[in-house]
């Protein structure tokens, strides 16, 4: 094994406890340390995208364990996650990505500052409609695969921002990454394939793959118990904490 399988399998556990316990990171923090360190955007998010097939997997089985889930919730982001994936997918593969990040990075600093307020006031989470969570999924999975990771941000930030249940959000988001990985990636695979993305540089990539999906599947249980045990105020506190966080911090890496 490679030095990048070591360091990748640390990044990618570290990565998996933040997205597993609090429904986002795992795409951004792993895709930041891939063009760290000179990989292109496409490659970047067609590598993590890779990896969250399996860590999604592991994920989705841990928070269903713990019944972090809501189906009819799990059902409608699915579908819009895979669509919007699929498209995400395409669109890297031709026009420039970055055009649209500072629009992401605009929700996700105000869906974060709404939980924060939140937290502070002691709001309780609500019976929530959910009333669109397809087109949600769709936006979500698209800026995603633009960003090579977004889902959790997008999503779960969105979620709880409109007053969802800290514990069903996470679980159900994390749980439906699994299918809009597998959709995006097949885009990414299909495009690969079909000559409508020419890229290289993605066989060096490959330690670097194992070593993401190794460290995140270690650290998927761990994250699932860690949502069902957190008490829901600190909860998010600690979500609203982060989504601000990530904001700021693509801000920088944008504008800085």
């Amino acid at each position: 094994m490679t030095p990048d399988f070591w360091l990748f399998a640390a990044v990618g556990f570290v990565a998996q406890l933040v997205d597993g316990a609090l429904g986002m990171a795992y795409g951004v923090i792993s895709t930041t340390v891939l063009l760290s360190v000179g990989v292109s955007p496409a490659n970047a998010s067609a590598s993590v995208h890779a990896a969250k097939v399996f860590t999604g997997a592991a994920s989705g089985l841990s928070h269903l364990y713990h019944r972090n889930i809501d189906w009819r919730l799990l059902r409608l982001l699915t579908l819009g996650g895979v669509v919007g994936g699929g498209l995400g997918a395409y669109v890297l593969t031709s026009v420039d990505g970055e055009k649209i990040k500072p629009f992401v990075v605009g929700w996700l600093g105000l869906m974060g500052l709404i939980i924060l307020w939140r937290a502070w006031k002691g709001t309780r989470p609500k019976v929530f409609s959910w009333k669109s969570p397809l087109p949600l999924g769709l936006v979500g999975g698209f800026f995603d695969a633009i960003g090579g990771g977004g889902w959790g941000p997008v999503v779960t930030s969105t979620l709880m921002g409109a007053g969802a249940d800290p514990r069903k959000a996470i679980g159900t988001t994390n749980a439906a990454e699994l299918f809009v990985a597998v959709a995006t990636s097949s885009a990414f695979l299909a495009a690969l394939l079909t000559g409508h993305w020419g890229t290289t540089g993605l066989g060096g990539l490959l330690w670097s793959l194992a070593g993401l999906i190794a460290g995140g599947v270690v650290a998927a249980p761990i994250a699932g118990w860690m949502t069902k045990v957190l008490p829901l105020r600190l909860l998010t506190w600690i979500v609203g904490g982060v989504v601000v966080a990530l904001a700021v911090w693509q801000a920088v890496m944008l504008f800085g």
